[in-house]
């Protein structure tokens, strides 16, 4: 999961910094970069910065609130925190009127429904492309090498999140195709993915029914996530999705197996099927092979358990996983059928 804000921040001024001690003399540009992480942590406002990195900045403090401690918050601590979020990132537009990531983490609250979201998303992106690759051929100037790279992936990174959050809107308003097709524009964009919007994507495809489309996903892998194969839990929900839509339940069950032996705590998160709010500024944060992460998958992968009605209420798919999957440890699925775990232990957020 590559975007950190923390990390995006710390980043972008580093580089600022970097080049505004290549006009001075090399030795004390060295001893002074070695201070920098220093005055980064401690006496930030010393460092160079535009109002768009101070901006930036407000967007990483909007993150920490409402990604990663607002879904932890009591009923009493809620409204505060919704009401801070909403401050950093009118702050933020005020200081920097395009500064995408704040327009976009603000059109939550302010657009009236998911469709209405999706819309203003859809229109805009565009605007946001063209935006984003004139601040990056304007940032590569006299750079070369690593510096240029990181400084392009920079100025893009804001279109990336955009694309990643349309393609994830379109998918919950049952746009399958235009999910697709969003998520097909960033990975044109962005080869390496680092939104991992190929999740979304292998969701969208699930949804269309499309198996070539997904075994094509599956083999550009390759390309995409060298350091890792095609065995996430979107891939594998993906193909449990697709088997059980053709009535092929040993196949679903397969892949459904396959799931729980690759993930601890799998027939649990199978069974619950909790649902999570998504991350604003981006997906959220977990580490590969985790609990938390198939925590995340199945969450998103709402969009294919509740498909169809039962009498459960959970969706003809998601009412099978979650009897499969107690078949398959009747004590785990007896203790996630129990009451409810704390949030703290459930995905964990930094």
């Amino acid at each position: 999961m590559a975007h950190n804000p923390q990390r995006e921040d710390y980043q972008r001024l580093s580089l600022r910094f970097a080049r505004e001690l290549d006009q001075g003399d090399p030795v004390a540009a060295t001893r002074a970069f070695a201070s920098f992480g220093r005055r980064f942590a401690q006496d930030r406002d010393s460092l160079p910065q535009t109002d768009a990195d101070r901006a930036f900045h407000l967007v990483v403090l909007a993150a920490d609130v409402v990604d990663y401690r607002l879904p932890f918050a009591t009923d009493e601590q809620a409204p505060g925190l919704i009401q801070r979020g909403k401050d950093l990132l009118d702050e933020a537009i005020s200081l920097d009127p395009a500064c995408h990531d704040a327009i976009r983490m603000r059109s939550s609250s302010k657009t009236p429904s998911i469709d209405a979201r999706y819309r203003f998303l859809a229109d805009r992106a565009e605007e946001v492309r063209a935006s984003c690759e004139q601040a990056r051929d304007e940032a590569v100037s006299e750079l070369e090498g690593e510096r240029r790279a990181l400084a392009a992936s920079i100025a893009m990174r804001p279109y990336w999140r955009w694309m990643a959050s349309l393609a994830e809107e379109a998918l919950i308003c049952g746009r399958n195709r235009v999910a697709a097709e969003a998520a097909e524009k960033l990975l044109a964009s962005d080869p390496r993915d680092c939104s991992d919007v190929r999740f979304t994507l292998a969701y969208a495809l699930a949804k269309l029914e499309d198996e070539e489309g997904l075994a094509d996903l599956e083999r550009r892998y390759a390309e995409i996530s060298p350091l890792r194969g095609a065995d996430d839990p979107w891939i594998l929900l993906s193909h449990v999705a697709l088997a059980h839509k053709r009535c092929d339940f040993a196949g679903a069950r397969a892949w459904l197996e396959r799931l729980v032996g690759l993930y601890p705590g799998a027939v649990g998160a199978l069974v619950r099927q909790t649902e999570l709010p998504d991350g604003e500024f981006a997906r959220l944060r977990v580490s590969p092979y985790s609990e938390d992460e198939l925590i995340l998958a199945v969450s998103e992968g709402i969009v294919l358990l509740q498909e169809g009605n039962d009498r459960a209420g959970r969706g003809v798919l998601g009412t099978w996983v979650a009897h499969e999957a107690a078949r398959m440890d009747p004590a785990a699925a007896r203790e996630a059928a129990g009451p409810s775990r704390p949030d703290s232990e459930g995905v964990q957020r930094p």
